[in-house]
């Protein structure tokens, strides 16, 4: 009996020991990038990356980033982007969702599937053709680049999505075609509505990845009138090393916004998941 409650004592131990270094490895860079924020740039060479900074008021690195770094255009190109994008991409996911899961026709596995597969292609094999047809459409230096290529919805919106949809009832659907319903008219007046966690959980993780990704911006809109948060982060890198006292103040500048989208929306969120997991 000794021996079972040893096991599980040790077993319970290392659980909250994974968490532990677990909570470490997420907080630590963290840490580092909020402490290099404060700092000098001389600080910032001669201390270590966890040591606390001398002057926790020291804002001239804030002040350079929103200067040169230019955050507020990079902002408002940022947010033109993730507006356009993401709200395209759940309209589109959610009617696509729609479709798959409240119709039966043929071909439908065979969609699904292709979802699946297109998973597994790594997007850099097919950025040759896609660079071609963005730059044929005359569209290269654009933001439509950027707003096209994320318009697309992925196979995660659509799966939270189907997975919602599902948990609402079908009886809806008929009522609503009683009384003389269209099919798009039953989506935009009783589906989408009740879909709120699923939206705002596509929202989150959609826009975050949009928010944060660096490759498309880089490589489609490289003019720098068209510079979003995360290339304008080179505007202090150079040929002969980089100002990262600014950058991390920049970065905490740019953690701000997601932080507070976060942490306003996180029920939704968690109700998207795990109602999305579910089926009714």
């Amino acid at each position: 009996m000794n021996k079972k409650r040893n096991i599980a004592l040790l077993i319970g131990f290392l659980k909250y020991l994974s968490l532990a270094a677990g909570v470490l490895a997420v907080f630590l860079p963290i840490l580092m990038v909020f402490f290099a924020a404060f700092k000098t740039e001389k600080e910032y060479n001669s201390t270590s990356p966890l040591q606390l900074p001398e002057n926790f008021f020291n804002f001239e690195n804030f002040k350079r980033a929103i200067v040169e770094g230019d955050m507020l255009k990079g902002l408002t190109n940022t947010a033109i982007i993730l507006v356009f994008s993401v709200c395209g991409a759940i309209l589109l996911g959610s009617m696509v969702a729609y479709v798959l899961d409240r119709f039966r026709f043929p071909g439908r596995k065979a969609i699904l599937t292709a979802f699946l597969f297109a998973t597994l292609i790594p997007s850099v094999t097919t950025q040759v053709a896609t660079f071609k047809i963005v730059n044929s459409l005359g569209l290269f230096n654009t933001r439509m680049a950027a707003i096209i290529l994320y318009l697309g919805t992925d196979i995660m919106a659509i799966y939270i999505f189907m997975q919602f949809i599902s948990s609402i009832s079908v009886s809806l659907d008929e009522s609503a075609k009683l009384d003389g319903a269209s099919y798009l008219t039953i989506f935009i007046r009783i589906i989408f509505p009740l879909m709120k966690p699923a939206i705002v959980t596509v929202l989150i993780v959609r826009g975050i990845s949009v928010y944060n990704d660096f490759y498309t911006p880089f490589l489609y809109m490289p003019k720098k009138e068209l510079k979003v948060i995360s290339t304008g982060l080179f505007n202090f890198i150079g040929p002969y090393g980089a100002h990262w006292e600014i950058i991390c103040a920049m970065i905490v500048l740019a953690i701000i916004p997601t932080l507070i989208v976060f942490l306003s929306l996180q029920k939704y969120l968690y109700n998207g998941f795990t109602q999305g997991s579910v089926k009714g």
